[in-house]
């Protein structure tokens, strides 16, 4: 199907001729926002990822999450992977292993690897943490960004690894650096946009930048809902609610002659 949004060749065109925006989304109304503030690349997890959210991200490219854990064989990855590219995903993200990514790669798909802070392998790194800071570990994060370009993947979202650090990997791969908290020596700034919006759910990372206080209003609306609940609750016990208006009418005549038609 024929759409305006960017392609891997435009992703790669990009390449250090300007910075690309990117957001990890979680519903169809933040995908909207998204698509009409015009956002470059927008992250979706697959477990949501459906027609109506293909539908409200608009010509945003869009890469769907492989859940790592979730799906755990290649056969678990290939499928997956070839159901979120048919729902008009443009790449999907992938933290399994180098093995699972040249079979993505190999089928034609476009796959977004991951390194420096991985959340689900950051045991391995110490926890939580930037990675990068020491000339070792620096090298482990080019070396792995090296592993997935020759495994055949088109990007890599690099995580919060000093920006030195990323300028000097960009200038050696030919992977488009999705930049989280990694500096603008990548090809994209990306964020989540419960960080962008003020709703952080659990650590704000300090990479984030809040630009809107969501959670302010959130919790007056969620004020709001519970009056709004009590407020029917004491209807019913009151007998206020239902009203006439509130009822379906019917004709003195048919009420009778349904009345007489019953059994006695």
């Amino acid at each position: 199907m024929r759409h305006n949004r960017m392609t891997i060749a435009d992703l790669r065109a990009a390449k250090g001729k300007r910075q690309l925006s990117m957001l990890f989304v979680e519903n169809t109304d933040e995908a909207k926002a998204a698509a009409a503030a015009g956002i470059d690349v927008l992250s979706i997890i697959q477990p949501i990822w459906n027609a109506e959210m293909r539908a409200a991200a608009g010509n945003c490219f869009v890469q769907v999450g492989l859940l790592y854990g979730d799906l755990v064989t290649a056969d678990d990855y290939l499928r997956a992977a070839h159901k979120a590219i048919q729902l008009g995903g443009d790449a999907v993200y992938c933290a399994a292993s180098l093995e699972i990514v040249r079979k993505l790669a190999a089928e034609g798909i476009p796959v977004i690897g991951h390194v420096g802070l991985i959340p689900s392998k950051a045991t391995w790194t110490g926890g939580f943490k930037a990675v990068g800071k020491t000339a070792a570990s620096a090298l482990a994060v080019y070396k792995l960004c090296k592993q997935l370009e020759d495994a055949g993947a088109v990007g890599v979202e690099i995580e919060v690894v000093p920006p030195q650090v990323t300028a000097e990997i960009a200038k050696r791969t030919s992977l488009v650096l999705l930049s989280m908290g990694a500096g603008v020596g990548g090809d994209a700034q990306y964020l989540f946009s419960e960080d962008v919006l003020g709703y952080t759910k659990l650590h704000r990372p300090r990479h984030a930048k809040v630009y809107r206080n969501f959670r302010a209003e959130f919790d007056r609306l969620q004020a709001e809902r519970i009056a709004a609940f009590k407020e029917f609750k004491a209807d019913v016990d009151s007998g206020a609610y239902p009203e006439q208006k509130h009822l379906v009418p019917m004709a003195d005549a048919e009420y009778d002659a349904f009345v007489k038609a019953l059994p006695a």
